[in-house]
């Protein structure tokens, strides 16, 4: 009798995928893929949907055999899975990434990115918001970030996430080094603040890294 257990190991043998690529993806433990595919656990309803968007099938078909064995678009189609999947995360969660630590053990994404080497081990995507990055960044885009950059390392032209104490969310600007300092310049010429100091209470926590564009 065929069980999910035995979906997932075909469908991600399949997909020419580890099961540490499958865990890596959906943002569980090997261990968790292990159990799956023994069928000694049945995966929580999140996870199940997310296994689903990997291995290019239904939820429903993977736990029951039933619906849709293969969906038209799917994230393995759309480019090989060659190391780490980059998770989207949102720009309040930016402010505190620095490791994959900062979400909590069973986090679910919603969205994932194809692997960027640059992006190092707890490298992360955002979804960009507003203007203020024309006609470099367009809204929707999506950026790769790398938040284990060296700060001595980063130079005039660099493009890096930002935080400040007072704000909820990070944003995303030109770095600009001086002799006195560090500046943040938007790349939007039209763009009403010009300039800004990296004062006191503000500190750089990403590093731009790549762009992704749907097209």
């Amino acid at each position: 009798m065929e069980t999910l257990g035995i979906r997932l190991k075909t469908h991600r043998k399949a997909k020419k995928l580890t099961q540490q690529q499958v865990a890596d993806a959906i943002g569980v433990s090997k261990t968790s893929v292990i159990y799956w595919e023994k069928d000694e656990n049945l995966p929580k309803y999140d996870s199940l949907t997310a296994l689903g968007k990997v291995l290019g099938v239904t939820a429903e078909y993977l736990l029951h055999g039933k619906g849709e064995a293969n969906l038209d678009v799917n994230v393995t189609d759309q480019f090989p899975i060659a190391g780490r999947l980059v998770p989207v995360i949102s720009w309040v969660q930016a402010g505190t990434w620095t490791t994959m630590d900062s979400a909590p053990t069973g986090t679910q994404f919603d969205e994932w990115l194809p692997p960027n080497p640059k992006c190092g081990k707890h490298g992360y995507g955002l979804v960009v918001v507003g203007e203020s990055m024309l006609p470099d960044f367009r809204p929707n885009d999506k950026i790769y970030v790398n938040p284990d950059f060296q700060l001595s390392d980063l130079k005039t032209g660099d493009l890096v996430i930002v935080v400040c104490d007072n704000e909820v969310e990070a944003t995303f600007k030109k770095l600009i080094v001086e002799s006195n300092g560090m500046v943040l310049k938007p790349l939007n010429p039209d763009w009403h603040e010009k300039m800004m100091d990296l004062k006191e209470g503000c500190r750089l926590v990403g590093k731009v890294v790549g762009l992704y564009r749907d097209v």
